[in-house]
């Protein structure tokens, strides 16, 4: 897939399959084995790299020239990738962008993540659109040494997403108050992003009454939401305060009662990673007593899935899953289309949807279920990532649409 020469490779990517992919290795040097996939995106790498989503998976970017804006520290969902390593066409280049503060390798070095270029991105996606997502290990050695037959043996032992449950893996392990809004140009992010840890209060994971983070006099007055973070992207939360909610962030084993304690107008699942059903063995039992009390609740990805797990669908893995910030999805209340982001390898299987759970979304793509809303409970939830980063903002409503269902505090 790359024609180049292995006896001058400093990078290499080797599929359990057996195939072999040779190139030019940057960022950090070592091995990571995980799930390779491809990602259509032409702009944000770094919210790509930084979304808890992407753990265990190695990414192709089909977009040729990532890395020409360089690496910032606003331009990031979390504090560090979470993505095991990337796969591109050209060499990273020297920055274009007047935001950027540091080289992209020199980022991916910083951060212990492996980068490999020099690769027919076109071929391995074609490849893995054919054959499914594979799994493999991307591996960078200055030296070009390396020991394929190892590698080759690692990308075969490793078990694969399907039974993952990575959510516990990336979630938060504190309480916290969120109190950033949206970024602009010139003026960065409103708010620094987190308030008061709820660890602060004496409050801990394992206590069951946790109080409120300590937030200003006008944040007070506003909505509180609870977001249960399965490996939250922040820019969900961002838009959760830029549309009028007070937000208040759990990790994913939070239970019934800690979340209640909090005293919440409404409930938030986030996004994450791995095989919902294996996330699911803890966090549905706890949607289901959420869904019992009649309070607002709003799901993305992940969130998306464990709601139509509490509500009795299945979901299943896709053969190569939808990652890219173009992917049409149709709104079946008013035939509008939707550009959205999306990011996930497993759906809910509309077939399996009760009686009680109203399909209101459609990828346009391959026809999967991209969002439910519940008949006799006021919840909803959609497949793909309104909160783009990166990605069009379309979707952006639906931030107002939940908020707008809680009214005011303690009401």
């Amino acid at each position: 897939m790359s024609g180049y020469d292995p006896n001058g490779a400093t990078g290499v990517l080797v599929l359990a399959s057996g195939e072999v992919v040779w190139g030019r290795g940057f960022g950090a040097e070592g091995h990571a084995v995980g799930e390779v996939c491809f990602h259509t995106a032409m702009t944000g790498y770094q919210e790509i790299m930084t979304d808890p989503s992407f753990a265990g998976q190695i990414i192709t970017f089909t977009f040729p020239h990532i890395g020409n804006v360089g690496a910032n520290p606003d331009d990031v969902e979390a504090d560090n990738p979470h993505a095991l390593g990337m796969i591109v066409r050209e060499d990273v280049t020297d920055p274009s962008s007047f935001r950027s503060t540091e080289r992209l390798d020199a980022w991916m070095k910083r951060h212990t993540r492996i980068g490999l270029a020099g690769i027919d991105t076109r071929a391995l996606t074609r490849r893995i659109r054919a054959g499914g997502a594979p799994n493999g290990v991307i591996a960078h050695s200055a030296s070009g040494d390396f020991d394929v037959p190892a590698l080759l043996a690692m990308a075969r032992a490793w078990p694969g997403l399907e039974g993952m449950d990575l959510a516990i893996e990336v979630s938060t392990e504190t309480h916290y108050g969120w109190a950033g809004g949206v970024w602009r140009l010139g003026f960065g992010y409103d708010g620094d992003g987190f308030s008061t840890s709820l660890e602060a209060n004496g409050a801990g994971v394992g206590d069951g009454a946790l109080q409120p983070p300590f937030v200003s006099s006008e944040v007070e007055k506003r909505p509180h939401v609870v977001a249960i973070d399965y490996g939250s992207k922040r820019n969900i939360f961002r838009n959760l305060v830029a549309a009028g909610a007070k937000v208040s962030v759990v990790p994913a084993n939070a239970t019934f009662d800690q979340v209640m304690a909090l005293k919440p107008d409404g409930i938030f699942l986030s996004n994450g990673p791995g095989d919902p059903a294996a996330t699911g063995e803890y966090a549905v039992p706890v949607i289901q007593q959420l869904l019992a009390t009649g309070k607002p609740l709003f799901g993305i990805c992940l969130g998306h899935q464990l709601l139509g797990l509490a509500v009795g669908a299945t979901t299943t893995k896709m053969f190569q899953g939808h990652r890219g910030a173009n992917h049409p999805v149709k709104r079946l209340s008013d035939g509008a289309v939707e550009i959205t982001s999306m990011n996930h390898g497993f759906a809910v299987e509309r077939d399996s949807l009760p009686a009680t759970a109203r399909e209101t979304h459609v990828s346009l793509f391959d026809g999967s279920n991209a969002g439910l809303e519940l008949a006799d409970r006021p919840a909803f939830s959609v497949q793909y990532h309104p909160e783009a980063s990166p990605g069009p903002q379309d979707s952006l409503y639906l931030f107002e649409k939940f908020v707008g269902m809680l009214g005011a505090a303690g009401e």
